[in-house]
């Protein structure tokens, strides 16, 4: 793939903020970890709160979809927020709302009560997560798929520091305390750190910001959100990017129900020196592969280009839900294809987000990013028809080939349909910019 622009050369200027880039990356990573437990340490607190007040789990889990409809749907807004006042007031206000949200949690005794907290958590870490994947694609425009896939992995290891603490005192002090201190630590994290933010398009000289890839195509107009949407290139990467997260959600938000119908749940096994039941060795691989994946498949793509990376991921994610449903009834081969499927579905937080900047420039990333990532939250839709359907057939089988089938479809598309628009998209609009300026 051709070079569509030659990486700019060193200067002193541009190295001292390409330095500075890299602290840049660390905070927004230190962020991600610090509110990474409003989604994954969640599932701690269902059973306490349908003790003390015998809520349906069904009614608590309500809070959880509320709280990812807020941190997704509201993305292009508080995106907005970020490109037009930078990146620093809009985390300090996240951390605000994830521990105003976490201590409306831990005296929450309603319902409706409940589902307000959720809706200011997933407010604040929305404003959290959407800015720190922006800020990355924006310092690193020469390895924006490393730069993101750092910065998600953050959210998808954060957790793992912290789950036995929470549970540690949850079972001391009640979920009450667990909601409040960690609730009020998490947040103060956020706040302290994103002091030190600062908006790459004040780097010294206004350099660094037009750093490019010698490898990855990268257009040198800048859209709007409006103006992005009005592209058929943002629909074919959004389609993309839906058919990819809803075939790995059918398959990776059920794998409890998955394990105990394939008998496999509480079966020990023995792998790398440990021995624990299947599932919760499973899920303790969606941690690690969950994170893994995402800046190993960034790092990928800006070497051999984002739709040879999709389309090597995709089909591994297809050849991985194929192999999990028909090899997944012993324990073992569960708990390692698992583990494929989630390494070879996480990548997709690295990649949509650098292949929208790219495609459609820097200045309005962040909001186009996080245009894209509702992708996620329409996909999530589809997650109780795969429950519906199971029901009906009254197998897996359909819902296994269903996800299959859409990240085959995906994985083509991107190499044949995605990457030739993308390419004429990219060339035509920098045409456009060559004409203008002469």
């Amino acid at each position: 793939m051709s070079a569509v622009a030659p990486a700019i050369s060193p200067s002193k200027s541009v190295a001292h903020s390409a330095s500075h880039r890299w602290v840049q990356l660390f905070i927004g990573i230190v962020c991600m970890a610090a509110i990474a437990n409003m989604q994954y340490g969640w599932t701690l607190f269902v059973d306490p709160l349908a003790h003390k007040y015998g809520w349906s789990k069904a009614g608590i889990q309500t809070a959880f979809t509320i709280f990812i409809m807020a941190e997704t749907f509201l993305g292009p807004l508080e995106g907005y927020l970020v490109d037009r006042f930078g990146p620093r007031p809009v985390v300090i206000i996240g951390g605000v709302l994830c521990a105003l949200g976490w201590t409306l949690n831990s005296i929450a005794d309603t319902l409706p009560y409940l589902y307000f907290a959720a809706l200011i958590s997933g407010i604040g870490a929305g404003a959290v997560y959407g800015t720190c994947v922006g800020n990355a694609v924006k310092w690193f425009g020469d390895r924006r798929g490393l730069a993101v896939g750092l910065t998600a992995a953050g959210f998808g290891m954060g957790s793992a520091a912290t789950v036995a603490p929470i549970a540690a005192m949850i079972k001391s002090s009640g979920y009450e305390s667990a909601f409040l201190w960690f609730g009020l630590a998490q947040g103060l994290i956020v706040v302290v750190v994103a002091l030190g933010l600062s908006d790459s398009r004040r780097a010294v000289g206004g350099r660094v910001r037009h750093m490019r890839s010698v490898v990855v195509p990268q257009a040198r107009i800048d859209f709007s959100t409006l103006q992005m949407m009005a592209q058929p290139t943002f629909w074919l990467l959004y389609l993309t990017f839906f058919l990819v997260a809803a075939g790995g959600l059918m398959a990776t938000a059920q794998l409890g129900t998955i394990a105990r119908d394939f008998k496999v749940a509480d079966i020990p096994v023995d792998l790398v020196g440990l021995s624990w039941p299947a599932l919760t060795f499973a899920l303790s691989l969606d941690r690690i592969f969950n994170g893994i994946t995402r800046p190993f498949f960034g790092w990928i793509s800006d070497n051999i280009g984002r739709e040879r990376t999709m389309l090597i991921a995709f089909s591994l994610e297809a050849l991985g839900i194929l192999m999990l449903f028909y090899f997944g009834s012993d324990p073992v081969a569960f708990v390692i294809l698992s583990g494929l499927v989630f390494f070879a579905w996480g990548e997709i937080y690295s990649l949509f987000p650098s292949t929208t900047t790219d495609s459609f420039g820097t200045k309005f990333a962040t909001a186009n990013a996080g245009m894209m990532y509702t992708a996620k939250g329409m996909a999530s839709v589809l997650v109780p028809f795969s429950s519906m359907l199971t029901e009906a057939t009254g197998s897996w089988h359909a819902v296994f080939i269903a996800g299959c089938a859409m990240n085959v479809v995906a994985a083509l598309m991107a190499w044949f349909v995605v990457r030739p628009v993308r390419e004429a998209h990219i060339a035509r609009t920098n045409a456009a910019l060559r004409q203008s300026a002469q």
